[in-house]
């Protein structure tokens, strides 16, 4: 499932991340990469904030929806 739809609070592992070639390169840039651990910190007006690999990042919904865990 995306990442938009996971609860808030819970570590989920993530399992592939679609989209584009560009936008696969950033966000492996940023950590999302399979097999990390990912938690949603909270999710407000559609954008998401995660804490991966002792981070806090904010992405879009859009960037989200491409995350599957």
């Amino acid at each position: 499932m995306p990442l938009t739809m996971v609860d808030i609070g819970k570590e989920n592992t993530i399992v592939k991340v679609g989209g584009r070639e560009d936008t696969r390169k950033f966000l492996e840039n940023l950590g999302f990469v399979a097999g990390a651990i990912v938690t949603v910190i909270a999710s407000m007006g559609g954008n998401v904030i995660v804490n991966i690999k002792e981070s806090r990042v904010a992405i879009s919904r859009e960037m989200a929806m491409k995350i599957m865990v």
